[in-house]
């Protein structure tokens, strides 16, 4: 369903009315901004999501605005005359809650009622200049706007990929827009002063965009994103995590930095599933790997070798085959990693999203050992001291009351409103309901007395021999 990543800047002087006899210094970003615009037209969304690093920067995790209608003026700029709307689609934005349950990093989700807001100006400049070409180019469709937060990369990379899995749900063709100016600091008089090392980061940042080299994105010099201030980088990287196990064609269309700002335009083509952006087949996807012999079936068993042997290969085996009855069917399954005690990786799916639970137990081990952003990959030489668990989940039963919790028997899933988290049962140092209840509201973001659907489960563990 994905047709399409955009990645555009948004400097208000590309806008005809606002930079009207500056508008030809930055010719070759006008220019590349319509051809953009026209490439998204042509793939005929249905939905548009559009990512900026302008908006409502919130402590939790990107913000959603869900107002029905969005809308904004470039008063700011002394051009109110100039307006832009976006209607949002809200079975998207309730998908993405649910998909962003279990990762580190939830959206925190905002409409006009909101104190921040007022009821007719919550787009920024940062989705207003793009969605200006778009409209010219005659594209209005539904989606989203999505602001950035300021969690680490490999989380942001991460919420992209849940962000993927809402659009699959949702079922309509959709693009993507992700808004971001390159450095801020490129020549003397720039807005963020001058810097010898923002040009150098805008070459690097462009050179490995086109070559689609995503793990060396993220090895980017810190010391150097500083230096060059850029405003992109976040935006960028949750549009790559929706790429993430599938290979995709890169095309930078212009770069420009008249005004001291780089100014990159470039579009992402998803392809086909299969070798991902970073080069190594982290998904069973087409090729699977060997098979595993058939004895290695228990659960936990089961996922230290597909890690033996991803870690090996590069890439994900194939499941053992004929599979026994009960691992044909589907269920959600946690994976978790302990070395000499401490946790090293965890990732669950709260819902299945393979075809059956060997698949499932494959796929979060995977996940769990290298793509965990609180931990660095899990290395080939640390297997051995590391300690497996895999958690089947049972049903998610509605309850009423706290009262029917026990955090030795049931793990607990809340929500309220568009925030949600989760706890599994059986957790070392979570001995009664309030300690169960206290660690699942920080991490669903929920203070005291806000009202919660209140659910609870079973789990199987399965730990090794």
């Amino acid at each position: 369903m994905l047709k399409i990543i955009g990645m555009a800047p948004h400097p208000p002087i590309i806008i005809p009315e606002i930079g009207r006899g500056e508008l030809s210094n930055a010719g070759k970003t006008v220019e590349g901004m319509k051809k953009l615009s026209q490439k998204i037209k042509e793939t005929e969304p249905e939905l548009l999501v559009v990512i900026s690093p302008h908006g409502q920067i919130m402590r939790g995790g990107p913000a959603v605005l869900t107002g029905d209608r969005l809308a904004g003026d470039f008063g700011q700029f002394g051009f109110s005359e100039v307006k832009i709307e976006m209607h949002t689609d809200q079975q998207l934005a309730e998908l993405l809650a649910r998909e962003a349950e279990t990762e580190t990093v939830n959206p925190v989700f905002l409409d006009e009622r909101d104190h921040r807001f007022s009821s007719d100006k919550i787009l920024d400049h940062g989705a207003m200049v793009p969605l200006y070409y778009l409209q010219e180019a005659g594209l209005k469709v539904t989606g989203l706007h999505i602001t950035i937060s300021f969690d680490p990369y490999r989380e942001l990379y991460r919420f992209g990929q849940a962000l993927r899995r809402a659009v699959e749900k949702r079922g309509a063709s959709t693009a993507v827009l992700a808004s971001g100016d390159l450095s801020h600091r490129l020549k003397p008089g720039a807005p963020a002063g001058f810097s010898p090392r923002g040009e150098e980061f805008d070459r690097l940042l462009v050179e490995l965009l086109r070559d689609g080299r995503v793990d060396d994105i993220f090895n980017i010099d810190q010391g150097l994103v500083e230096e060059a201030g850029e405003c992109g980088l976040r935006s960028f990287m949750i549009a790559l995590g929706m790429l993430e196990g599938e290979v995709f064609k890169p095309e930078i269309i212009s770069y420009e930095g008249p005004f001291g700002v780089g100014y990159m335009v470039g579009v992402l083509y998803p392809e086909e599933r299969g070798e991902p952006a970073s080069g190594k087949d982290e998904s069973a996807g087409e090729n699977p790997g060997k098979p595993l012999p058939e004895d290695s079936i228990n659960p936990a068993g089961l996922a230290r070798r597909v890690l033996k042997y991803y870690l090996e290969e590069g890439k994900l085996p194939a499941v053992p085959s004929p599979l026994p009855p009960e691992y044909e069917t589907k269920a959600g399954v946690f994976v978790s990693l302990k070395k000499k005690g401490k946790l090293r990786g965890c990732i669950g799916t709260v819902e299945p999203v393979q075809d059956n639970i060997a698949e499932e137990i494959a796929a979060n081990a995977v996940s769990a050992a290298v793509k965990d952003p609180r931990f660095p990959p899990l290395k080939r030489e640390e297997l051995p001291e590391v300690n497996i668990s895999v958690d089947i989940l049972g049903p998610m039963e509605p309850i009423s009351s706290e009262k029917e919790l026990d955090p030795k028997k049931y793990g607990v899933l809340i929500r309220s409103g568009s925030c949600s988290g989760l706890l599994l049962p059986k957790l070392e140092g979570v001995d009664t309901v309030e300690e169960q209840m206290d660690i699942v509201r920080q991490k669903a973001g929920v203070g005291p007395g806000e009202p919660l659907e209140l659910y609870r489960f079973k789990v199987t563990r399965y730990e090794e021999e």
